[in-house]
């Protein structure tokens, strides 16, 4: 850890900037005093296809001044920006300040766009071509990348598009979600319903639920031990939004479809992420996007 903590590599690293600077015009200057040989006629001696001679007349002088105009812009860069190690530079610049210089920008040149949203019901934000056209911008920039670019969501990523919500699909709850993130924890329980042939009976019963093929012998003796699994899913197996628990009645399968996947998540449980979107929270929007957002993944679901 001593290598990431000392300052050895910002003195290394500024040192060899300063003697590569201090280097070119140590070697301008020296090859400007040099004086080769040449032949009486101010030739080399070198000679190609007969009479292709090679003269030895000095560099050009703007040619010159261009390799001082660098040197000396280099030293001036660096005294300006930081570029020495941990040394600011007289500026003070950063990549991170100008992004947020840049953001702050950006948002106050679109916040009376913004209040115009704002004032309105995301369900009528759902229905302003505007809003909906930035809208698909912050979904793409801030979501597809785990719920697809069509919203049709992937494994483990819930689709955005169907009428399917583990915590609710009203704007109130859609705006939540954004805002605070959520954290789904399905825990292991296979010891809680019993032997591997127990699960596999269970799986079996889950199946069943939505109608899919199924050993209806096995599904007869997991339903006993469903009720361990009911305690969040329901006796039903509909799921409840107050936990986030899925409805598996339907035939919508978020990590997988059969037996095989259904006896994994018992056995291992699973957590899935939905990181909080609101700057507050650690994210990246300001509640003015996210309000627009929420208008724009209510409408996916709710064409009218």
């Amino acid at each position: 850890m001593s290598d990431f903590t000392s300052n050895f590599w910002e003195i290394y690293i500024s040192g060899i900037s300063l003697v590569g600077i201090a280097a070119c015009l140590i070697l301008l200057v020296v090859t400007g005093r040099m004086k080769a040989a040449t032949a009486s006629d101010n030739t080399t001696g070198h000679v190609w296809d007969g009479d292709l001679r090679e003269m030895n007349n000095p560099l050009p002088r703007w040619w010159l001044y261009l390799f001082v105009i660098t040197i000396v812009f280099s030293l001036i860069y660096l005294a300006l920006y930081p570029g020495l190690g941990s040394f600011p530079g007289k500026f003070g610049w950063t990549s991170a300040g100008q992004h947020t210089a840049e953001v702050a920008k950006g948002e106050q040149e679109t916040a009376p766009i913004y209040a115009r949203f704002v004032s309105m019901k995301p369900e009528d934000v759902a229905k302003d071509a505007q809003a909906m056209a930035i809208g698909e911008r912050l979904y793409s920039n801030n979501c597809a990348q785990c719920h697809a670019s069509d919203a049709h969501g992937n494994k483990g990523f819930p689709n955005l598009t169907d009428g399917d919500w583990l915590h609710g699909g009203t704007t109130e709850k859609i705006k939540e979600t954004l805002t605070g993130g959520r954290i789904g924890n399905m825990p292991p329980m296979a010891a809680a319903v019993g032997s591997a042939d127990d699960v596999k009976n269970v799986a079996q019963y889950v199946l069943s639920l939505s109608g899919s093929p199924h050993d209806s012998t096995r599904a007869a003796l997991g339903k006993e031990k469903f009720a361990v699994c009911a305690a969040c899913h329901g006796p039903e197996g509909k799921g409840m939004e107050v936990v986030g628990s899925a409805n598996l009645t339907d035939n919508i399968w978020l990590h997988g479809f059969g037996e095989k996947a259904i006896i994994e998540m018992v056995n291992n449980g699973k957590v899935n992420v939905m990181p909080a979107q609101s700057i507050a929270n650690g994210g990246k929007l300001t509640d003015a996007q996210i309000h627009v957002l929420t208008a724009y993944i209510w409408s996916l679901s709710n064409k009218s």
